[in-house]
C-alpha cells in the first residue's frame, strides 16, 4: 500500500493522538492529563516519530505506513494486560456486528496462552461446535500459515469471512500425536444469548452464552414465560457455565432482577476519585423462589459479576467449579480513523468487598465438569483461567479464608451433567426439607 504525503500526515496524526491517549489515559470521560507525565510522553513521541521517519526513508523495500503504525500500536498494548487490545477499522466494525448477536465466522471464543492461539470455548450450535472443537485447543495453523506470534486480532479476521466459504484449521489436543487439520464452513453466527426451558416438578433452566446489548430484555422475558406458562416456578437454575461475559451494563440488570437492595458489585478506576457502588432496586414482580447458579472454569467477567452478586447477596447457592477469574472492566474507546481501543480501565469487587481477580469465585457446593471424550479414551476438559494469561493483573487485595474454598465445599462425580442433576435435586430436596422439617406450606 503506497500513502501520499496528505495520506501519512492524517495517519501521523491519528497515531499521535492514539499515542497520547495511551500515556495519559485521556479519551472522553478519561480525560486527566498527567502533568508529570508531559515532558517524557513529548520526548516518547519525537522518538517514535524520528524512528518512523528513518524506516520511511531508509528501508530496503518501500513500506506500508499504517502496517507499521498499527505494528507499534499492538506492541504498546501487548505491553499491558491480557485483555487491552487495539481494533483496526476492519475488525471493530465485526466487534460492534458481534456484540449485536450476530457475526459470520466459525463459533469460538479464543485467547494466546503462552504465545499459542488456544480456544476458551466453542459457541453453543455454531460451525465450530459441531465440528468437535474442544475448550483447551490449540490452533497451531490457519489455511496451513503458523500461528506463532499472532495477535488475537489477526486471529479473528483470518477466521472470520463470508457465509458459506470453508476454512482449514490445525488443532492439537491433548491425545493427538500431530495437529489434526478441521475443514469448517463459515456461517451467520446468531447468537441468542438467552435460552430456556421448563424442568419437570415446576422448575425452570434458563442458560445465559454471554451478554450482548438485549441480554437483560431476553432474560426478562425467558423468566416472564417460564413464570407464567407454567403455573409459577418452584425453582430456577441460572447456567453460566462457558459464559465468557461480555457488556457490564447487563451484567448488572440481569442481578438486579433477583435483587431488591443491597450492593450489586463495586468498581474502582484509576481516574476516579472514590469507587463506586452499585445497587440493586426494588422490583415490581419478585421471583420469591430458590436459586442455583451454574459456573466452570469458562465463567468469566460479566458471569462472575452474577455470580458473586447472588452469592455475597444470600440470593443464590453457585455450584459447578471454580470460576476464570477476571475482575478488571474495559472500555471500547474510537479513534478518527475508525479504529478502536479496548482498554482496561478499572476493577470490580463483589458486594462483600472481596477481589476475584486471577482466583475466581468459590462455588458454595463444587461438583466436578463433565467428562469429554477424546479419540477412544476419556479426558477433562482443560480449561483456561486468568492466572493463566500472561501479563494478567494479579489481585490486589489480602486473600482471606473467606475468600478460598468453602470448608462445607465437597468433590461430587455423578453422570451425565453432574451439576444441573445436582442442581435439581438440591430445589427438590429443599421443597421436602421446607414442608416435612420446617412445617411450611411448600406450595
Amino acid at each position: 500500500m503506497t500513502f501520499k504525503r496528505g495520506q501519512n500526515t492524517k495517519l501521523l496524526l491519528v497515531v499521535s493522538m492514539f499515542l497520547v491517549l495511551v500515556f495519559t489515559v485521556s479519551i472522553g470521560w478519561l480525560c486527566r492529563v498527567s502533568a508529570i507525565n508531559k515532558e517524557e510522553t513529548y520526548e516518547n513521541l519525537k522518538l517514535f516519530n524520528a524512528v518512523l521517519s528513518k524506516i520511511q526513508k531508509n528501508y530496503v523495500e518501500e513500506v506500508d505506513t499504517e502496517k507499521l503504525i498499527y505494528g507499534a500500536i499492538n506492541g504498546m498494548l501487548q505491553a499491558l494486560d491480557p485483555h487491552s487490545s487495539f481494533m483496526p477499522p476492519d475488525v471493530y466494525k465485526e466487534f460492534n456486528v458481534e456484540m449485536k448477536g450476530s457475526f459470520s465466522g466459525l463459533g469460538i471464543e479464543i485467547t494466546i496462552k503462552d504465545g499459542v492461539l488456544t480456544v476458551i470455548s466453542p459457541i453453543e450450535d455454531t460451525p465450530a461446535y459441531r465440528a468437535g472443537i474442544k475448550a483447551g485447543d490449540y490452533i497451531v495453523k490457519i489455511e496451513g500459515e503458523s500461528t506463532r506470534d499472532i495477535t488475537l486480532m489477526e486471529a479473528v479476521k483470518l477466521m472470520r469471512g463470508p457465509t458459506g466459504t470453508d476454512i482449514t484449521i490445525s488443532i492439537m489436543r491433548k491425545g493427538f500425536s500431530e495437529p489434526k487439520e478441521f475443514t469448517i464452513t463459515r456461517a451467520v453466527i446468531k447468537v441468542k444469548s438467552v435460552r430456556y426451558k421448563a424442568l419437570e416438578g415446576g422448575y425452570g433452566y434458563i442458560r445465559i452464552k454471554s451478554f450482548q446489548e438485549r441480554t437483560s430484555v431476553e432474560f426478562k422475558n425467558a423468566l416472564n414465560k417460564l413464570e407464567t406458562e407454567n403455573g409459577g416456578l418452584k425453582g430456577l437454575v441460572l447456567d453460566l457455565r462457558n459464559n465468557p461475559g461480555g457488556t457490564f451494563d447487563q451484567a448488572i440488570k440481569v442481578s438486579d432482577e433477583f435483587l431488591d437492595s443491597g450492593i450489586i458489585t463495586y468498581t474502582e478506576q484509576r481516574v476516579e476519585k472514590q469507587g463506586r457502588e452499585h445497587s440493586a432496586h426494588k422490583n415490581e414482580s419478585p421471583h420469591d423462589y430458590p436459586v442455583i447458579v451454574l459456573v466452570n472454569a469458562g465463567s468469566a467477567s460479566a458471569s462472575e459479576i452474577v455470580a458473586g452478586a447472588l452469592q455475597d447477596n444470600g440470593r443464590a447457592l453457585i455450584l459447578g467449579t471454580q470460576t476464570f477469574g477476571k475482575a478488571t472492566i474495559q472500555t471500547i474507546c474510537p479513534l478518527e480513523d475508525g479504529s478502536a481501543l479496548r482498554l482496561t480501565i478499572g476493577r470490580y469487587y463483589t458486594p462483600k468487598g472481596k477481589s476475584i481477580q486471577a482466583k475466581g469465585i468459590t462455588p458454595d457446593i463444587v461438583v466436578s465438569d463433565v467428562t469429554h471424550s477424546v479419540n477412544s479414551g476419556e479426558t477433562k476438559t482443560k480449561f483456561i483461567r486468568e492466572k493463566d494469561l500472561k501479563r494478567h493483573l494479579e489481585d490486589t487485595k489480602e486473600v482471606t479464608e473467606e475468600d478460598g474454598a468453602s470448608k462445607e465445599a465437597k468433590e461430587e462425580k455423578i453422570p451425565e451433567d453432574p451439576q444441573l442433576e445436582r442442581a435439581v435435586n438440591l430445589l427438590k430436596s429443599w421443597y421436602i426439607f421446607k414442608k416435612n422439617l420446617l412445617g411450611c406450606d411448600a406450595s
